[in-house]
């Protein structure tokens, strides 16, 4: 007798954990019991008590049976929220405000949970402090005996993008010394790059945005060279894997040197592009050509790649590589060169925020 009072307690118990649960079934006839998470147009995730998180092909489903308020995207761009069921094929959504709303389901671009819904949400508007992602790059080297060397190399990015807008920031640095008896110059690198830039995206392919850049060089006599600029820019490619820009606009230029120093308005000519190489690398480039306005013949050029191997959640490996070149450095003996090279290379200690 207990155990037959045992069996029908239990059994009471599993009628009501999957009534009060979310079914998801599919085309094959397959039954999920669960908590559905969230969909887009592509997979549709249910938490399931005994199998964890359960991802299926949106095509596949059949059948959508929620008793939790499930917040539904539609094409046109609205969003109505409630229990979803399904029949003939067809969404009924019983909100709260306009009863039961049917759309079919090539009409529905996702379907979100309360907590998913709050998260999206927060994604659209995020804090300043949210959102970051990106690295520094530490690398060190020395030698002793015959020779006497340091070298030090520092690269750093950071990238805040959301839905709208997006903070872009960068520095690097290379510092070697000679330290051997009698060395001619004993300083043998001594330089930095930094920057910032903001965007904002008018619509999904044209942009606005202003940046500031920075640089010193001691071995080309470069106490600062300061670039404020603004413009317009173009998403030529933008996909998941792929973004490539073009920009365009006006800059002011002010150049420091030991000797002399330069004022002038340049025109800002850039493109720049980021793809991901399989699931852990990404690799990045850019080239900006700075010409004077005010004398035609003289201009300036930049050249950035970068990559970087995820090899933990935390941490990989980066290589930057840029080069600067100008058409016209100040008089000096001996003369300087008109390019400056930057190769930095070394473990990667990525952020998230």
């Amino acid at each position: 007798m207990c155990k037959f009072h045992l069996c029908a307690v239990l059994s009471v118990f599993a009628f009501c954990s999957a009534l009060f649960a979310d079914q998801v079934v599919l085309k094959n006839g397959d039954r999920l019991t669960g908590t559905i998470t969230k969909s887009d147009d592509k997979t549709l995730l249910i938490k399931t008590e005994f199998a964890g998180e359960v991802t299926v092909q949106w095509p596949a489903v059949q059948e959508i049976n929620s008793t939790q308020p499930l917040h539904v995207a539609l094409t046109n761009g609205k969003t109505i929220a409630g229990p979803v069921t399904t029949a003939d094929g067809s969404l009924a959504v019983t909100t709260a405000a306009n009863g039961t709303v049917t759309v079919t389901k090539a009409d529905v671009t996702g379907l979100r949970s309360d907590a998913e819904q709050t998260a999206y949400e927060k994604s659209l508007h995020p804090g300043l402090m949210q959102g970051w992602a990106g690295g520094a790059n530490v690398g060190f080297a020395l030698t002793g005996g015959n020779s006497d060397t340091r070298s030090l190399a520092l690269a750093f990015t950071a990238d805040r993008k959301t839905s709208n807008d997006e903070i872009a920031l960068y520095e690097n640095t290379v510092y070697a010394t000679n330290e051997a008896a009698g060395a001619t110059p004993s300083t043998t690198a001594n330089s930095n790059q930094a920057g910032a830039r903001y965007s904002r995206n008018f619509n999904p392919r044209l942009f606005g945005f202003v940046g500031a850049d920075f640089q010193t060089n001691a071995l080309q006599d470069l106490n600062l060279r300061t670039v404020l600029g603004g413009g317009l820019g173009y998403h030529a490619i933008k996909t998941a894997k792929t973004t490539l820009d073009f920009l365009v606009g006006p800059n002011y230029t002010r150049e420091d040197y030991d000797t002399v120093t330069n004022n002038f308005v340049a025109l800002t000519l850039g493109e720049q592009l980021s793809h991901k190489l399989g699931a852990s690398t990404v690799l990045t480039q850019s080239l900006y050509l700075f010409p004077d306005l005010s004398d035609t013949g003289q201009y300036r050029a930049t050249f950035n790649f970068g990559s970087v191997t995820k090899l933990s959640k935390w941490l990989g490996w980066q290589n930057a590589f840029s080069e600067i070149y100008v058409t016209n450095p100040p008089a000096a003996t001996p003369p300087l060169k008109k390019n400056d090279i930057i190769l930095t290379t070394g473990l990667n200690f990525s952020f998230t925020h």
